[in-house]
């Protein structure tokens, strides 16, 4: 049975699709997933553009889509993926895409999507080497404990993966409130041979950077009890 919209919006009702603030990545769940990008079926999320098109930007634990429903309108022709591991959150972000497409009138909405996965572990099963643009890390899990640092989704080994599928020039944009979380993923990045920061004038051109604070639940919360956070952003460079 379908779950009631808000009131006469169409829009899911948030609260029938609460779960818990993160998952543990490292735990086993069960949900399909494609062999390799190639079978990789875009068709049902994106209906209305063409099979060749590919995506282009990744909000990796996406929570409830802020993000992607803000950059829906600035990119309209960017294909943009949402990847969530909770299940009745990525249901909301489905449900609430769909409607979205139906109250608004052609393309809008039209170019974002989101898939249930475990991005720590299957990213290279949903992007080709360099396919990439952006990437999107807001506010993640910062798994306080020392032994749970291996959770991390930033993280020297996991960035090798990122710089896999992110073409040259592509951007990793990271945001938490939690200052040691911001100094690990800045570091992360800076010691990383394949990223360099993006300088102060690009950030301020950059019209993304405004949203990282301000379209996700958890950035609306933490601006709401005037919190602060820690912003790294970097581009994927080549060696040579």
């Amino acid at each position: 049975m379908s779950k009631p919209a808000a009131n006469g919006t169409g829009l899911p009702r948030k609260r029938f699709y609460r779960a818990r603030a993160h998952s543990n990545p490292l735990s086993d769940s069960h949900f399909p997933v494609p062999i390799s990008p190639a079978d990789f079926d875009y068709t049902l999320n994106y209906p209305n553009f063409p099979n060749s098109k590919r995506i282009e930007f990744a909000d990796v634990g996406c929570g409830f889509g802020g993000l992607l429903i803000s950059l829906s309108p600035l990119f309209p022709e960017t294909l943009m993926v949402g990847m969530e591991l909770r299940d009745k959150v990525s249901e909301y972000v489905k449900e609430r895409i769909l409607a979205l497409r139906a109250s608004n009138p052609q393309p809008h909405y039209q170019n974002i999507s989101v898939v249930r996965t475990n991005s720590m572990k299957y990213i290279p099963n949903y992007f080709e080497k360099g396919q990439l643009k952006k990437m999107f890390f807001l506010f993640p899990d910062p798994h306080f404990k020392e032994k749970n640092h291996r959770r991390r989704v930033i993280s020297p080994f996991l960035l090798d993966e990122y710089a896999y599928v992110l073409g040259v020039g592509g951007v990793i944009y990271t945001i938490t409130d939690v200052e040691e979380l911001g100094e690990w993923m800045k570091s992360c990045l800076e010691e990383h041979p394949l990223f360099e920061a993006v300088d102060n004038q690009e950030l301020r051109d950059d019209p993304v950077v405004e949203l990282l604070a301000t379209a996700t639940e958890e950035g609306q919360k933490v601006a709401r009890n005037q919190g602060e956070t820690f912003r790294a952003v970097y581009r994927r460079i080549s060696l040579t």
